[in-house]
């Protein structure tokens, strides 16, 4: 018999009198910051002793690893769990549904259609494909639901024409098929003919709600938004360092940093070890401008990366990020150095432009012109530096080339700083 949708429901048990019923939803993309709402959520049930928890799913999907982790979550639930599929449970979405108890749709609602891909829509290798397709399975088959449809969600090759999955289709399943093949249990019109169907019409209900921070943090915790937000900071801190004063690029990178680790911290990713990390790379960085040597400040660009790092839910995910930010930076700086140089804002502090130049009145030593053409007497042998003496003055000179022994007249042919030249003075 299909199940679809009857009052007089063979699937009510009791009105749920004194039962409580947590009903949370999972919508948008599946990625780490649902992964952290659930847990929250799924843990306040726990918590107060729930029946019954309902998950209204609207997704089209989304990572493959936030979904393993969301379906550990469920497995490990002792609680019995049911996925009312309002509009779509799709890719992730679907092996997420796959992983609870119950399955109850909309008339409109479809799942399935969960082939794996890369992040650039191009199919993923064949290694994660028979991970994604294993692991497919493995929910349909927790659930006591035939593996078969599962499979075909997630591989094309499996040959159901019947359901408008020929070879080289993904499965997607309406209600009816769904309930045909044992997926979903019934078709429901909305919560309360669901409430109906499971026997909770009078049980009390708690709605759950993504919070305000909760909504910023799977914002700024998105694989996309994350190299944006990096990309940002190096943009924003790279073009400060041209520009005189503290004004809107520093700022700018500054609060995307700001807002990368509220989301991680909020989403439960990072700690505030990873803040007390980043500060200590930017102080670490800033000090360097005032002691060079650069050991402090490639110590502060480690810290900083290693709060990054911190931070990250993949490691492969965060890699790329930071190699896309880095890739900026370089950028921007090459691209700030041919419009400004180096003679305007804060590296003008840093960099030495004077010249000692003897137009500015630099001098390395005193240059005595006045010496210019007194004769005298070499004390020592110049060979060709050595010793004369000049009007009682004993002076450090050196002969044009030649050799020139002691006690022999000379003359001072020129002076250059500190040194002084001598010829000899021909007696015969």
């Amino acid at each position: 018999m299909i199940g679809f949708h009857s009052n007089d429901s063979a699937y009510a048990a009791g009105s749920g009198d004194g039962k409580l019923v947590y009903v949370i939803p999972i919508e948008k993309e599946v990625e780490r910051g649902l992964q952290a709402f659930l847990d929250r959520t799924t843990s306040e049930a726990v918590a107060a002793n729930a029946d019954h928890i309902i998950f209204e799913l609207n997704t089209p999907g989304g990572r493959v690893d936030a979904a393993n982790d969301i379906a550990e979550l469920l497995q490990d639930l002792n609680i019995e769990t049911t996925s009312f599929i309002t509009s779509q449970a799709l890719s992730a979405g679907s092996y997420i549904a796959l992983n609870t108890d119950n399955i109850y749709m909309k008339p409109q609602a479809t799942m399935g259609a969960s082939g794996v891909i890369n992040s650039d829509g191009t199919a993923a290798n064949k290694k994660a494909q028979s991970a994604w397709l294993s692991a497919m399975r493995s929910a349909a088959e927790s659930k006591g639901r035939d593996p078969l449809y599962a499979a075909a969600m997630a591989d094309a090759s499996v040959d159901l024409p019947e359901y408008n999955a020929g070879e080289g289709k993904y499965l997607t399943l309406g209600p009816r098929e769904a309930v045909e093949v044992g997926y979903a249990k019934a078709v429901v019109n909305h919560r309360t003919e669901l409430l109906n169907e499971l026997g909770l019409n009078n049980a009390k209900i708690v709605e759950t709600e993504v919070t305000f921070s909760e909504e910023l943090a799977r914002f700024f915790t998105n694989s996309t938004v994350v190299p944006i937000l990096l990309s940002l900071a190096s943009i924003g801190l790279i073009v400060e360092l041209y520009s005189p004063g503290f004004g809107i690029p520093g700022s700018i990178g500054l609060v995307s940093l700001v807002l990368f680790f509220y989301g991680h911290i909020v989403a439960g990713f990072a700690g505030y070890e990873a803040i007390i990390l980043l500060i200590l790379g930017l102080v670490l960085i800033i000090a360097e401008i005032f002691v060079p040597g650069g050991i402090i400040g490639l110590l502060g660009v480690g810290a900083l990366v290693g709060s990054l790092y911190m931070s990250a839910v993949d490691i492969g995910q965060m890699s790329i990020s930071i190699a896309i930010a880095f890739v900026v930076a370089i950028i921007t700086a090459v691209l700030m150095y041919k419009l400004i140089g180096l003679e305007k804002g804060f590296l003008r502090h840093i960099i030495l432009n004077d010249a000692t130049t003897t137009e500015k009145g630099y001098v390395s030593s005193v240059n005595r012109l006045e010496l210019i053409g007194l004769e005298g007497t070499t004390v020592t042998p110049l060979r060709p530096a050595g010793t004369a003496i000049f009007n009682g003055e004993r002076l450090d000179v050196v002969s044009e080339g030649g050799y020139i022994a002691s006690q022999r007249p000379v003359k001072i042919m020129k002076t250059e700083g500190s040194r002084v030249v001598v010829r000899e003075i021909d007696t015969n």
